[in-house]
């Protein structure tokens, strides 16, 4: 894990300074390049866990155990970044990306209902809510990107010392070193399962999700002391709407079955939460609220680690 979070400070430092030599906005970069590569632990641990291990509880557990860590993490920004309140100088243009997870993650809940009666339609081995899935984020994708063109300012001229080939060759080897050390994730929650006898679902939920969740965290870190809350914020924003692709290419790749017919419901907890919890960082980003409940978050931060324990409690209770 301390080599993925090294990886993930060095991606910071790297996806900033291609986004002042594009001129694209950091929202953007956080969103898109940013995100991309610090979910790719959830992706190379999903497709590892549903292929070589076939542990397919194991994979959604990570999956949308690490959107709900990350909106946590948004928490934890807004309770330590003391310089002013994050979500009261984040920019608007995170609405989207939030209320596009509201509809990714609700999508999930329903299909993981649905197949669990088995009233959801498969294409050969793939569910057709994998295809809806991928279908959603493709148009989140795009919306996103057309909103972005819209509103898109001059560029001003570069502070970063690199040149755009060096940014993009120092992402690209960030992002290696954190798929190699995201392999081996799947196999530990395994074995960690099978010690402890606790269930799989509630290990990928709680345990591997938080792990493969590093990069997320140490890149906001990373954006937060380079003063781009933006970035941070695009980021985790960005990440939880790939983690919700990553679990309909899981599905494509686990052949025995639709994915979702073979977990555990406890899984549509976790997609509730994080849809909630998506929902609640909606209201604080048009809100904006300034001030701090006993000086330590706002009402915002505070919802969102409650129902971050809410879930983990849930999830230890019924998921042994």
């Amino acid at each position: 894990m301390g080599l993925i979070g090294f990886a993930g400070m060095r991606l910071i430092r790297y996806g900033d300074a291609i986004a002042e030599l594009t001129g694209l906005s950091r929202s953007w970069i956080g969103l898109i390049l940013v995100a991309t590569v610090t979910s790719l632990p959830e992706l190379v641990t999903g497709l590892s866990a549903v292929t070589v291990a076939q542990a397919p509880d194991i994979a959604v557990g990570d999956a949308l155990g690490s959107c709900v860590f990350n909106l946590t993490i948004l928490a934890f920004v807004d309770a330590f970044y003391r310089k002013e309140p994050v979500f009261a100088v984040a920019g608007r243009g995170h609405v989207l990306p939030a209320s596009f997870g509201v509809i990714l993650l609700s999508a999930t809940a329903l299909i993981l209902v649905l197949s669990a009666q088995g009233m959801m339609p498969r294409i050969g081995h793939v569910s057709l809510g994998s295809v809806m899935l991928i279908g959603l984020y493709a148009t989140a994708m795009r919306v996103i990107y057309l909103v972005e063109e819209r509103h898109h300012e001059a560029s001003r001229q570069p502070a970063t010392t690199l040149s755009l080939k060096s940014a993009l060759m120092g992402y690209a080897s960030a992002s290696v070193v954190i798929v190699g050390s995201g392999i081996w994730l799947p196999f530990l929650g395994v074995e960690l399962a099978r010690l402890m006898g606790w269930s799989n679902s509630f290990v990928g939920t709680l345990f591997v999700a938080v792990a493969t969740s590093v990069p997320e965290l140490a890149t906001t870190i990373g954006a937060l002391r380079i003063g781009a809350v933006d970035l941070a914020i695009g980021n985790l924003l960005g990440s939880n709407l790939f983690d919700v692709l990553i679990l309909a290419l899981d599905d494509v790749a686990y052949q025995p079955g639709a994915l979702y017919e073979k977990v555990s419901t406890l899984h549509t907890v976790s997609a509730l939460t994080a849809a909630t919890m998506s929902g609640a960082v909606i209201v604080a980003l048009t809100f904006r609220p300034v001030s701090r409940v006993l000086r330590l978050g706002s009402w915002a931060s505070l919802t969102l680690l409650g129902l971050y324990l809410l879930n983990a409690a849930i999830q230890f209770l019924h998921g042994h």
